[in-house]
């Protein structure tokens, strides 16, 4: 169902010189990764973020804490809030992030888009998948945006827990991107499997694995409080130059116990340069 783009949302101690405790301080950080910009021809240089919330059960605070740091220009989540007052808590969750909501949430069940005030909308749509008996119905939200001189086509997803529709439900995002029919286009979210399984590969094999391209920053996404498996990932169409890509670990503002206390996933953020035209 197209939508309109919503309205905008207002938004004894230790001595003096001893280091934070090891819960409120920044890990090691990666090398730095671009800021957004605007290139003199136009292009865009943008971050995009991708990230499970557990429908925000966890520590709000810390999770508007770890998306302010990462800077976003794109925010894919996925398991946002969709039963009572979600449109309440996605506001809530953009207007603490310094961002807007674009799309998705309950009518896509649950993925929802997130974008800085310089993103200019030109339509969403938000997807529903066919369904499964016995399973989580699940969906898209997608938009095609605009950012300086660029168009590019948005699309977060959380597949399938199940190996045979999660294959499916990955063919039908590369349709989806398709069908939008923009030459640019970014992808992400969480897809319950790691880089060797069937939907992942699928995806890889039409899309740049943008951590495999540049890989930054931390790898493994899930469980949050030790991760050992990459299952969040974010995907970028041929001709976007991927700059950096990997879990913000160490990123200034970024903190260890943010990021446990944020959700049961760890984000992914992607630093990428939009061609114009």
């Amino acid at each position: 169902m197209a939508t309109d783009p919503p309205a905008p949302v207002s938004v004894p101690s230790a001595p003096p010189s001893s280091a934070p405790p090891p819960s409120a301080a920044p890990l090691a950080g990666p090398p730095p990764l671009p800021d957004s910009g605007t290139e003199p021809d136009g292009s865009a240089v943008i971050r995009v973020l991708s990230y499970n919330v557990r429908s925000m059960r966890d520590d709000r605070a810390a999770l508007a804490r770890v998306i302010t740091a990462c800077a976003p220009d794109l925010v894919l989540i996925q398991e946002a809030p969709r039963f009572f007052r979600w449109r309440k808590r996605a506001a809530w969750l953009a207007a603490h992030s310094g961002l807007l909501v674009l799309g998705g949430g309950a009518p896509a069940t649950g993925p929802l888009l997130l974008c800085a005030p310089r993103v200019a909308v030109e339509r969403t749509e938000d997807v529903l998948l066919p369904p499964t008996p016995g399973l989580h119905r699940r969906g898209f939200a997608t938009a095609v945006v605009r950012i300086a001189r660029t168009r590019l086509a948005v699309l977060s997803c959380h597949l399938s827990l199940q190996a045979a529709e999660r294959h499916a439900q990955a063919g039908m995002v590369l349709d989806r991107l398709a069908a939008l029919d923009v030459p640019h286009a970014v992808v992400a979210g969480d897809l319950n499997e790691p880089p060797t399984g069937r939907g992942f590969r699928l995806l890889a094999q039409e899309l740049r694995d943008c951590r495999e391209v540049r890989p930054w920053g931390g790898e493994h996404t899930f469980p949050a409080e030790r991760p050992e498996r990459r299952i969040d990932a974010v995907f970028t169409g041929r001709g976007v130059e991927v700059l950096g890509c990997g879990v913000p670990r160490g990123l200034p503002g970024v903190t260890e116990a943010d990021l446990r206390a944020a959700t049961d996933h760890l984000p992914v953020l992607a630093a990428l340069r939009v061609p114009a035209g």
